[in-house]
């Protein structure tokens, strides 16, 4: 388990070892969500729908990843 505080602008710092194994990097897209009880945060990948070859329907990241690349397809 890690832990974090949150400055007055509402930044938080994502631990070296998550950064790492998640490969999160400067510029990295993430998604917060919560269902009320938890909070779940999502790395987006760089090209969300090639991470999605393999992908069940039903993966949970699925949802998050198509929204990501519908998003990013609009600003281009």
């Amino acid at each position: 388990m890690h832990k974090t505080s949150v400055t007055r602008k509402g930044q938080t710092v994502v631990p070296a070892p998550i950064r790492k194994r998640f490969n999160i990097k400067a510029n990295s897209k993430l998604v917060w969500s919560t269902d009320g009880k938890v909070i779940e945060v999502i790395p987006i990948p760089p090209n969300p729908v090639k991470a999605l070859r393999g992908f069940s329907e039903k993966h949970p990241l699925r949802p998050a990843l198509l929204r990501k690349r519908r998003e990013d397809k609009t600003l281009e």
